[in-house]
């Protein structure tokens, strides 16, 4: 009788297990159906365990979890390839022309040592004791230049006591001004009886002369205060005016 009980007993547990692992999961709260209770048996001994039943059916998934805290900033990665040159960008735009610079100070003109020169030459003696000798016409180019001139050639005074003779060039029939005269005096204090023919060089720069044609003169004259002597101008040799334009002279 005994034994008979215990059977029944085992047949329904097993019963049970088989139907609550056959009912599927819905992702909704599972409800899990179980049989009456039974009544209460007569007591007696225990029996001996059961059968284990067949595993169970995996379970729903569950509930999304919150977010993990970030991880460590990783090592630096290794230099990529160097890229393609880029295409060419456009040109800007034109800037605005600049305002007009002051106008330089002139520099003065570069002459070479005979860039502009003229030789007047005669032969002849001259015997006057005052007036203009030569005159020599001079092309000159410039304004702020100077006139380089000279006279090479024979002159004298002769038969007279403490005289004097006096020559020198003109400019436009005017002596020079700046930076002075340019002349030559020759005195003589006893020649009564002499007659002294030398040759003479007589040279020098005048400044401030208009650009244009220039009447360069050659004068016989007195000098200052003094007995005028008989003179002569050119004898045997040839007499010469040499003129020339040349920059002004430094401060």
């Amino acid at each position: 009788m005994l034994f008979l009980l215990l059977f029944v007993l085992i047949t329904l547990a097993s019963a049970t297990a088989n139907n609550v692992s056959s009912k599927p999961c819905d992702n909704k709260v599972s409800m899990c159906y179980g049989g009456q209770p039974g009544t209460n048996g007569i007591p007696g001994m225990h029996g001996m365990p059961g059968t284990p039943g067949a595993p169970g059916r995996n379970g729903c998934d569950g509930a999304k979890g919150d977010q993990g805290s970030p991880g460590r900033t990783g090592s630096q990665g290794t230099s990529g390839a160097e890229g393609k040159k880029g295409d060419k960008g456009e040109s800007g735009a034109q800037g605005q022309r600049g305002e007009k610079g002051e106008s330089g100070t002139s520099g003065s003109p570069q002459l070479s040592s005979h860039m502009n020169w003229k030789e007047c030459t005669w032969k002849k003696e001259d015997g006057k004791d005052s007036g203009v000798i030569q005159n020599c016409e001079f092309m000159k180019n410039f304004t702020d230049t100077a006139l380089h001139v000279y006279f090479a050639g024979n002159l004298r005074v002769g038969y007279c006591v403490h005289c004097c003779s006096r020559w020198y060039f003109t400019f436009n029939g005017a002596e020079c001004s700046s930076p002075g005269s340019i002349d030559g005096a020759f005195y003589m204090r006893i020649g009564k009886n002499h007659n002294l023919l030398r040759h003479r060089h007589i040279e020098g720069h005048c400044n401030n002369i208009h650009k244009g044609k220039v009447r360069v003169g050659f004068w016989v004259g007195k000098c200052g205060g003094i007995k005028n002597a008989d003179a002569i101008t050119g004898w045997v040799t040839v007499s010469r005016i040499f003129i020339e334009e040349v920059p002004k002279a430094q401060q």
